[in-house]
């Protein structure tokens, strides 16, 4: 296919889709272990959250009252539309920053591009997309990196400012705080439903566009300090996650939680990416998943990998539900799902 060939499907290109895509959680934690700094080097600014919990991004303390927040993220293609692609990877890289409490000031586009295979003119329309929701997050964009790859991916680099005291962080978690979340789930179903049969889920795409900012405005001013945002590691692995930073258990009531339309289906019609399973793999073994002897659709949807997924706070905030709560460390476990 030369580069002015029409093109069928944008997934078509790609071995995954979204942040599904991402390495295995517990085979990316055993990468970066090891990897600190050296004490002995002096650097600029105090660094707030680096490498330890497995935060969203990285804070740097520049001064009294100002913190750096910086942060990447980039994937293959999770929907055929390139403009629609765009603003869902620009969206998901803009929530890293949103979920920690921050706003996004700057970023720059990261474009993988098979040129002799898709056209420019594509390429052009997922770049659209994402000036796009940038714009929306009132953050300039200014340039980037584009490399030749034979697999399509984009996404962004995003640098934001924040309050070093109002930081929203993996470790900061304590009993008695409720859990709530902000968008529903089963996007990692639908998308890979979307990638092997064609059909279109408008309201998936609504979710995945749909800016971070306010959730993130709204917990910031009801004083919560303890979040993360729920993309590829599935409700269930960023939970865990947050509970083990910050040596807690979470009890997630799996009655209360949000899915979209059409989600249930596609699991139990098996459109289940690999990425899910595995992020159900990660953390059985340290929790309680007693549903999984008896509703294992439903394990697999609260591990399913999501793409620009929303926030999960430990704390409330008007108008998002809560499923469930933050309780002292139980017999070992970081999860039990009732």
């Amino acid at each position: 296919m030369t580069a002015t060939s029409p093109v069928t499907r944008l997934t078509g290109y790609a071995h995954g889709g979204g942040c599904a895509c991402k390495i295995p959680p517990g085979e990316l934690e055993d990468v970066v272990r090891g990897l600190m700094p050296s004490p002995s080097t002096t650097r600029e600014g105090e660094l707030l959250v680096g490498l330890e919990d497995g935060d969203d991004a990285a804070a740097v303390r520049i001064r009294d009252g100002l913190a750096l927040i910086a942060t990447t993220d980039f994937f293959t293609p999770v929907v055929d539309d390139p403009y629609d692609w765009g603003r869902i990877a620009a969206a998901n890289a803009l929530s890293d920053v949103y979920a920690m409490g921050g706003r996004p000031v700057i970023a720059l586009n990261l474009l993988c591009w098979p040129r002799e295979v898709l056209p420019y003119d594509l390429a052009a329309e997922v770049l659209r997309g994402g000036l796009a929701v940038a714009d929306l997050a009132g953050c300039h964009v200014a340039g980037g990196h584009s490399v030749d790859d034979p697999e399509p991916k984009y996404g962004m680099a995003v640098t934001g400012i924040a309050d070093p005291e109002a930081l929203i962080r993996n470790d900061a978690a304590r009993p008695g705080t409720p859990l709530t979340l902000t968008k529903p789930l089963g996007l990692g179903v639908l998308n890979n439903r979307h990638k092997a049969t064609g059909e279109s889920f408008a309201a998936a795409v609504e979710v995945m566009t749909t800016l971070n900012a306010e959730a993130s405005r709204a917990a910031v001013a009801a004083g919560i300090r303890a979040g993360t945002d729920i993309t590829g590691f599935g409700l269930l692995g960023h939970a865990h996650k947050l509970a083990r930073a910050s040596g807690v258990t979470a009890v997630i009531d799996s009655s209360a939680v949000p899915f979209l339309d059409g989600a249930r289906e596609a699991a139990r019609d098996g459109y289940v990416p690999g990425g899910s399973r595995r992020n159900l793999d990660w953390v059985r073994p340290h929790a309680r998943l007693d549903l999984v002897d008896t509703d294992e659709t439903m394990a697999l949807l609260l591990a399913d990998a999501q793409t620009s997924g929303g926030l999960l706070l430990a704390g409330e905030i008007p108008g998002h539900p809560v499923i469930g709560e933050i309780v002292a460390a139980q017999e070992g476990t970081t999860l039990r799902v009732t």
